[in-house]
C-alpha cells in the first residue's frame, strides 16, 4: 500500500462508528485484503450484537437494515477461520431480517423500527438500504429475497425519467420523506448492486446478475451527466446550489473499477473513475482524513465521514485489482 492509502485507513479506523459505518469500513478492508483489520472488526460486530440478532449495535437503536452491512464480513470470517462464532453471528442477523424485522405493507424490510421524521410512519425505505441489506441476503443464499427487496426499492424510489433514486419514502404513508436525488444515496445503490451481482454469479444465478447489471448501468448513466469538471458530484446531483461531494465520486469509482474487473461494466467508464480518484486523492489531508465530502452526523452539509474513507479504500482496492 502507498502512504496515502495507509493514512486514509488509519484515519478511518480512528473514527467513531455506528453500525453501518462499522460495516462499510470492515467491508472496505476485506476488499483491500487487510485480514489483520477486518477480521477483528467482524469479531467486534458479533460481540456488539443485540439480543435480537442485529450486528454491531453499540448503544442499541432503531436501525434495521444498517446492521446487516456487517454480515458479509462475518460470513467471510467464518470461511477463513472456521470459527463458528462468526457464522452464528451471520445466521442470527439473517434470522432477524427474514423473521423478525418490520416490513412495509408490500413486504419490504423497513429501514428502521421507527421514523426519524415527524408525521411519517416507520414503514420507510431508504436508498442507502440497497447497500446495507440485499448484499448480505445474497451471500447468505437468499438471492431471491435480495432481488425482491431491490425490485421494491426501485418501485418506490427510482425516478425512471432521470435514472436516479430518490432518497427516502414512507411506503405505507405513500409519500416521500426526502424527495431529492442524493448523490451518496445513489452511490450506495451502485455499490450494493455490485455486491449482489457478484453473489449471483458466485451462486450460479446469471439471470439475476444480468437484471441487476441493467439496473446498475442505468443509475451510473443517470449520475454521469451531473459530474463536475474535476470528476466529483454535487451532494444533490441536480442542484447547482448544493455543495461538492467526494464520497459519491468514490462510490462511483469503486463500482466502475470493480465492474470492469469482473466484466460487466465497459471500459469506457474508467476515465470517469480515474478523474474522480485523482481529485479525491488531492483532498486527503495530513491526517488521512478526506475533505470536501458529505459529512456526519447528519449528512446534509460538507464535512468528514467514515463512509467517505471506506469508499476511497474500496476504489483504491478495485483500481489496483
Amino acid at each position: 500500500m502507498d502512504e496515502t492509502i495507509k493514512r486514509v485507513v488509519n484515519a478511518m479506523l480512528a473514527m467513531q462508528r455506528h453500525s453501518w459505518e462499522q460495516g462499510v469500513c470492515a467491508q472496505a478492508l476485506y476488499e483491500l485484503g487487510c485480514d489483520e483489520l477486518w477480521l477483528p472488526m467482524a469479531y467486534d460486530a458479533v460481540k456488539r450484537m443485540n439480543s435480537d440478532g442485529r450486528l454491531a449495535m453499540v448503544g442499541g437503536g432503531a436501525t434495521v437494515c444498517d446492521p446487516a452491512s456487517n454480515g458479509e464480513v462475518c460470513l467471510r470470517a467464518y470461511q477463513k477461520t472456521g470459527d463458528r462464532f462468526f457464522l452464528d453471528g451471520a445466521k442470527k442477523m439473517l434470522e432477524y431480517l427474514m423473521e423478525k424485522a418490520p416490513r412495509t405493507s408490500d413486504g419490504l424490510i423497513c429501514h428502521s423500527t421507527r421514523s426519524f421524521f415527524e408525521d411519517y410512519t416507520a414503514a420507510q425505505v431508504w436508498a442507502d438500504g440497497v447497500y446495507m441489506m440485499p448484499p448480505f441476503l445474497a451471500v447468505m443464499g437468499e438471492l431471491d429475497e435480495a432481488l425482491t427487496q431491490i425490485r421494491g426499492y426501485r418501485k418506490h424510489l427510482y425516478d425512471a425519467e432521470i435514472q436516479l433514486f430518490y432518497h427516502i419514502k414512507d411506503v405505507d404513508g405513500d409519500r416521500f420523506v426526502r424527495k431529492v436525488h442524493w448523490a451518496t444515496g445513489n452511490g450506495w445503490v451502485l455499490m450494493g448492486l455490485t455486491r449482489v451481482i457478484a453473489a449471483a454469479k458466485e451462486n450460479g444465478k446469471p439471470e439475476i446478475a444480468e437484471e441487476l447489471t441493467g439496473y446498475l448501468v442505468e443509475v451510473l448513466d443517470g449520475m454521469l451527466p451531473f459530474i463536475t469538471a474535476d470528476g466529483r458530484f454535487r451532494d444533490i446531483l441536480d442542484s447547482e446550489d448544493s455543495f461538492i461531494d467526494g464520497t459519491s465520486a468514490m462510490m462511483m469509482a469503486a463500482t466502475v473499477y470493480r465492474g470492469i474487473k469482473e466484466g460487466y461494466i465497459p471500459g469506457k467508464y474508467r476515465e470517469y473513475a480515474d478523474k474522480a480518484f485523482r481529485t479525491v486523492t488531492e483532498k486527503v489531508d495530513d491526517y488521512g482524513i478526506i475533505r470536501e465530502v458529505c459529512g456526519c452526523p447528519d449528512f446534509v452539509a460538507e464535512g468528514t465521514s467514515a463512509e467517505a474513507q471506506a469508499a476511497y479504500v474500496m476504489a483504491y482496492a478495485w483500481k489496483n485489482k
